[in-house]
């Protein structure tokens, strides 16, 4: 058995449910799969002391789970009063429009389409709710629309699915782009450095206790498929699914359709930057 602080982030063993850190709880959806892992992280935030909290991503369209979200937040003396989405991913965001009847909330995010009232999200802006703040942290790559939120109160940001908990994020070709990608992945870097950012709570998968550990093993895992797909071309492989077939030969084949996007993001990638 491979010890979890020898993994990249440092991901927390045990339930992933519930608690996280002073201001965040977590309410795993029913909604596992190769993709999901082990569902999507519905975050519930709030400070200890208000009776209001936001959610981040109410995650699929499941009437049970999303009454389960409501439900925990009301145990915890909390009414929710806004909800947010980090991307417009259905197992994020599917269930948005009905959570929002639920609870009679707006959902902000940075699709207008995904909006549910006037106000959206923006780089730099700072959401205030009960004294809890959090600070949108663009983040494009995995989708266009990717944004982050910034916890400054808990040293700790979601991520929804730029950082996972396990494992990496596929770069999904073509709304999303693997420079922008790149250039998130240092952005989240900064926080650590610079903001004292030490704790991941991803879209997925476990609570990451090394912030700054797993965003360089994302930008080394990153630099390592991008050397790999240069050379597969070099070697004639030339189509996304040779590519595929050829750099991701030892990863399981239900993933290769995955593989595939992030593979034609960064075919365009090299081919942008005249690599191939």
């Amino acid at each position: 058995m491979t010890d979890a602080s020898a993994l990249p982030g440092q991901p927390r063993g045990g339930v992933l449910s519930g608690r996280a850190t002073e201001r965040a709880v977590n309410v795993l959806a029913p909604n596992p799969s190769v993709m999901t892992l082990d569902g999507t992280n519905t975050w519930i935030v709030a400070e200890p002391d208000s009776d209001l909290a936001v959610v981040i991503d109410p995650g699929p369209l499941d009437d049970g789970h999303l009454r389960n979200v409501v439900d925990t937040a009301e145990k915890a003396g909390k009414r929710i009063a806004l909800t947010l989405l980090t991307h417009g991913h259905p197992d994020h965001a599917e269930g948005a429009a009905r959570f929002a009847e639920l609870t009679a909330t707006r959902v902000r995010a940075l699709d207008p389409a995904l909006r549910l009232g006037d106000e959206g999200l923006a780089a730099g802006d700072v959401i205030t709710v009960g004294g809890l703040e959090l600070r949108v942290v663009p983040t494009p790559g995995h989708t266009a629309d990717s944004l982050s939120f910034h916890l400054p109160a808990d040293r700790a940001v979601l991520t929804g699915d730029t950082v996972l908990g396990r494992g990496t994020t596929v770069v999904a070709h073509p709304d999303g782009r693997l420079g922008d990608y790149l250039d998130s992945l240092r952005r989240l870097r900064s926080l650590t450095v610079d903001d004292g950012v030490h704790t991941v709570l991803p879209g997925h998968g476990p609570v990451l206790e090394d912030a700054q550990g797993a965003v360089e093993f994302y930008l080394a895992h990153r630099a390592h498929r991008l050397a790999q797909v240069e050379t597969a071309v070099e070697n004639g492989h030339r189509t996304p699914a040779e590519v595929v077939a050829h750099v991701y030969a030892d990863v399981d084949r239900s993933l290769w359709p995955a593989a595939e996007l992030s593979v034609r993001a960064q075919l365009d990638y090299l081919s942008e930057h005249g690599l191939i």
